[in-house]
């Protein structure tokens, strides 16, 4: 400020100089107005170039000017910078905003107070079959047409959620997705998402697996207790005496072994992998399937041709009552839904890239291909009668399901109705050894059976 004073009087003084040099008082005093004059123009002008400058909006370049507007002019590109820079943090906070809610696995779409869609991630896209760029702005009632959802955004109650289908929803492959509604901001409504087939899914297995163990204990005990009431009421002879008895027995077992192998089940999904460094002698594991197999056949009174190739010189890593719970449920199953006369085959092979196969072919009944998939789901029956008869609990290929993802392994199913069978087990190569000589004494023995499927 001193500065322009400064010049200002200086102007003024030379002013007066001149024309007093040139009209005496009379052109000293015109003097002063012309230098008064000449600084305002000067400083005009300046602040010309200032407001020039200001109005193209650039910080760069700025007027190289000194005194009051120079300092004006370096404050104001310096304040224009300051906010260039916030802007762009903003935009760069936005987007990583934006990014993360692209990135969530629930859907988000924003509305405005009409219902208009503003924004949309690409889960709510899927979610609902909008396309983010092409509704956008769009109402979307006019584009999510469920009766459900209409209802619910016309309410006032929007504390709870409601579960509407999915744009992609078939017959074969269902999808449910929630949907919420949360009011924002003037009269704008945040849109959430959440696809919860999985749930849905998860939770009509549980009902259906409490019913299926419900139903499978409950149908022995109805005839345990008739048996027993038959026993108590009735004076029967030494020969119906051990018959109901018998029959008794074998109910009382068929609960027995549904309690073992849902144990069992509950065992594998509870408990750590098993250990890499216990191995087991395959021929131990394969001589004991065969010992079942027999029993099991005896026991069915089958006549059946069951028979086994010869063992790798191999032992694998795992451990041994799973690996034979795994294998006895096969060879069980085979077993059981071979007719009289038919045969069982198991044998190992050699893969070319390292790994092994122990296959359990047979020449039953035969399984449809729309059921293949769904053979390892707990109390999944092809046929309820049959599997009772055969005294199936439900749950042998579930179990093998466990065994196999827990050694790193793949169950591999192929069958054809009317012909036969062939479950395998294929293992991986690092689960696998040339036996040692000590093998056959160094080993756990593996004891444990399996029920079938």
């Amino acid at each position: 400020m001193f500065w322009r004073l400064f010049a200002f009087l200086a102007c003024q003084v030379a002013g007066v100089a001149l024309g007093g040099f040139a009209g005496a008082e009379t052109g000293a005093a015109a003097g002063a107005v012309a230098g008064g004059l000449g600084w305002f123009i000067f400083d005009g002008s300046r602040g010309a170039r200032m407001v020039r400058w200001l109005r193209a909006g650039s910080p760069e370049p700025a007027p190289a000017m000194g005194g009051l507007w120079g300092e004006a002019a370096d404050r104001t590109r310096r304040a224009l910078r300051a906010r260039d820079h916030q802007v762009v943090e903003a935009q760069e906070r936005l987007q990583d905003f934006l990014a993360a809610i692209q990135a969530s696995p629930n859907g988000v779409v924003l509305l405005d107070a009409d219902g208009r869609i503003e924004w949309s991630n690409q889960t709510a896209a899927h979610h609902l079959g909008i396309d983010p760029q092409r509704d956008l702005l769009q109402l979307i009632g006019n584009l999510l047409r469920d009766p459900g959802f209409a209802a619910y955004q016309a309410g006032s109650d929007l504390t709870q959620e409601i579960v509407i289908q999915g744009r992609d929803s078939s017959p074969s492959r269902p999808m449910r997705v929630s949907v919420q509604l949360h009011p924002y901001g003037r009269g704008r409504r945040l849109l959430l998402t959440r696809d919860i087939t999985g749930i849905e899914q998860a939770e009509a297995m549980r009902r259906d697996f409490v019913a299926n163990v419900s139903h499978e204990i409950r149908t022995p005990l109805t005839v345990l207790g008739g048996f027993i009431e038959t026993l108590q009421t009735l004076p029967l002879g030494e020969e119906d005496r051990a018959r109901y008895l018998a029959l008794m027995s074998q109910q009382a077992q068929r609960m027995q072994t549904l309690v073992s192998d849902l144990l069992t089940l509950s065992r594998l999904e509870g408990s750590p992998p098993p250990r890499a460094a216990e191995w087991t002698p395959m021929a131990t594991l394969m001589v004991q399937c065969e010992e079942d197999a027999r029993a099991l056949a005896a026991m069915q009174a089958k006549d059946l041709h069951i028979e086994f190739g010869p063992p790798p010189a191999l032992e694998i890593s795992g451990e041994p009552h799973e690996l034979l719970s795994a294998m006895s449920n096969l060879v069980g199953n085979a077993v059981r839904y071979t007719l009289d006369g038919g045969s069982v085959h198991v044998q190992w092979r050699d893969l070319p890239d390292g790994r092994g196969e122990i296959s359990v072919r047979d020449s039953g009944v035969g399984i449809a291909p729309e059921h293949i998939s769904r053979l390892t789901e707990r109390f999944y029956r092809v046929d309820r009668s049959r599997s009772r008869e055969t005294g199936g609990t439900g749950l042998g290929l579930a179990i093998v399901k466990h065994v196999v993802q827990r050694h790193g392994a793949e169950l591999r199913i192929d069958s054809t109705p009317g012909v036969g069978s062939t479950f395998a087990i294929v293992l991986p190569a690092g689960r696998l050894r040339p036996a040692s000589a000590t093998a056959g004494t160094n080993a756990r023995p593996a004891t444990e059976s399996a029920a079938g499927r």
